[in-house]
């Protein structure tokens, strides 16, 4: 293994390290940092608006091409699955091969795959699609960050980031609005196809402004049995996480898929560490900032991302809300995350990590706390404080947790980091709809009989009761057609308060992960070490 010059980083922590020697800025469109940020955020804003707007666009779908419901879900886990499972070794080929290269085949390749999406006749197709949609998101995503973190100087990464940031949560958050101007006025094929002119754009733009940038200590072989172990691990991991609510988290199935994935992540670091040139060199966690940066996106992702999947069947289905509609409702969020992302990464610079990811994750779990007091007749008004506070606590979570991880990994190893950033966040998000849809699905268990007894209600045989649960679920009355307006009256109640009381509960348990976060945000530290490698060779 290449000795590498190691970099004294004792003394306050929150105190900026002397500025390491930074790319610098082009005279031309070339290589000019700002324009790269301008490309890669174009680039960016497709896979993250990829991730929210489809939702909207699924019942259409259903209804067009006669699909089951288990098909549809298809339509995100299938995209979902692919994105989590690539994005290290994604990361990884653009670290080989120059992420110019690697964020260019992306873009182009994403863009296709919306077009081919649009012009699909069967729902088979459709799923094809997005497989291949999420495959090359997760090329463009980790690209991003390491041309990001090679062409700006250390001084101006946090800023970079901010924005970059910023970019992601307004396209997530923007997602259901768009899309729902898109279905209700155009139609759904229009929701993919907007992705193709996008990505023309982002393609010329990269031509033009993107230049390639690779590590003198780049990686020269491929890791292929690594890849395959990790590649598994993941799939069993996201896999079960997915198929829990419907198989059950005492079944069989779902334990053997969360026992097959320990393994598979126990052989992946048995033989990293044997391995010449590994896909993820081990010594990345020794790290404590690092390890902090990832544990740190699983933590915020499960808390917002799980939080917010129950805040839009409350907005739609209990307030009875058009998707239009609950997404402006949810306006507050995306401002607050479009005003303090570049504000957070402004902060980062002149006080390090800790305190602002301290701050923005007890923002976060107060705002958690909030939505778990929302009623059936709370004001917009009063929802808009709890949703603006909790886009202002993810902001700096979201700029300062990405510079942690990318920055204090070596020059070499930038696109593995940025796959380490993105995989975290959707196996974070993928975690927090599953537990806390279990949290929400016990909870409506052990109250919903009770309630509609309570209410006077005729008794439901176990079917009716085990149908009525899974729309409770989603805060969906049960109501039959035919059913006298009274009772309605009475069925509605009793799934909005049940519904209620198990958003409840579950944003308390968001709320309690966002507290847990505060102490792992302590542990991080600005990327002082980030072009010394740090000891990222064998354990």
């Amino acid at each position: 293994m290449t000795s590498q010059t190691t970099v004294d980083t004792t003394g306050p922590a929150d105190k900026a390290p002397p500025a390491a020697p930074g790319p610098t800025p082009g005279k031309g469109l070339r290589g000019h940092p700002w324009y790269t940020l301008f490309t890669v955020a174009v680039g960016v804003m497709m896979v993250a608006l990829d991730g929210t707007i489809v939702a909207i666009a699924n019942p259409a779908i259903q209804k067009d091409l006669n699909a089951s419901f288990a098909d549809v879900q298809w339509i995100t886990n299938g995209y979902f699955l692919a994105l989590a499972v690539t994005l290290i070794t994604a990361g990884k080929l653009g670290d080989r091969f120059g992420h110019r290269q690697t964020f260019l085949i992306g873009v182009v390749g994403f863009a296709a795959a919306s077009g081919a999406i649009g012009l699909s006749d069967s729902i088979a197709f459709v799923v094809v699609f997005r497989v291949l949609q999420g495959l090359f998101g997760a090329l463009l995503m980790p690209a991003a960050l390491g041309l990001l973190r090679a062409t700006f100087p250390a001084e101006k990464l946090n800023m970079a980031i901010g924005i970059w940031g910023m970019v992601i949560g307004a396209s997530t958050a923007g997602g259901p609005i768009l899309g729902g101007v898109l279905v209700e006025h155009v139609s759904w094929q229009s929701v993919f196809f907007i992705n193709v002119p996008v990505g023309i754009i982002a393609v010329v733009l990269g031509a033009v402004i993107l230049t390639d940038h690779r590590a003198e200590n780049a990686p020269r072989s491929f890791d292929l049995p690594g890849i395959g172990l990790l590649s598994g691990a993941m799939f069993c991991l996201v896999w079960a996480l997915i198929k829990a609510p419907e198989w059950g988290w005492g079944d069989a199935m779902t334990w053997s898929f969360l026992a097959i994935s320990v393994l598979g992540f126990a052989l992946f670091a048995y033989w990293e560490n044997r391995v010449a040139e590994p896909l993820i060199p081990l010594g990345l966690f020794r790290s404590v900032a690092l390890s902090a940066g990832v544990v740190l996106m699983v933590l915020m992702a499960i808390a917002f991302m799980g939080g917010l999947f129950f805040v839009t069947f409350y907005l739609q289905n209990v307030h009875g809300m058009s998707p239009i509609d609950a997404g402006l409702h949810l306006l507050p969020l995306t401002g607050m995350m479009i005003v303090g992302s570049p504000l957070a990464g402004a902060m980062i610079t002149k006080t390090g990590p800790r305190i602002p990811l301290a701050g923005g994750m007890a923002l976060t779990a107060i705002a958690m706390f909030g939505v778990s007091t929302l009623e059936t007749d709370t004001s917009s008004g009063l929802m808009s404080i709890w949703f603006a506070l909790l886009g202002l606590g993810l902001a700096p979570v979201m700029v300062g947790a990405t510079e942690v991880i990318v920055g204090n990994a070596p020059m070499e190893l930038s696109g593995v980091a940025g796959g380490l950033q993105q995989a975290a966040m959707q196996i974070g998000g993928s975690l927090g709809t599953a537990v806390l849809g279990a949290v929400m699905a016990s909870k409506v268990d052990g109250d919903l009989a009770g309630n509609w007894a309570d209410a006077g209600l005729p008794q439901l045989t176990p079917d009716q009761l085990d149908q009525a649960k899974e729309a409770v679920q989603v805060g969906a009355p049960p109501v039959a057609p035919g059913t006298p307006a009274e009772i309605a009256e009475k069925i509605t109640d009793v799934a909005h308060d049940t519904f209620i009381s198990g958003m409840s509960l579950a944003s308390l348990v968001a709320a309690g992960v966002a507290f847990v976060a505060i102490f792992v945000a302590f542990l991080t530290k600005r990327g002082a070490n980030a072009e010394a490698g740090a000891g990222v060779g064998h354990i």
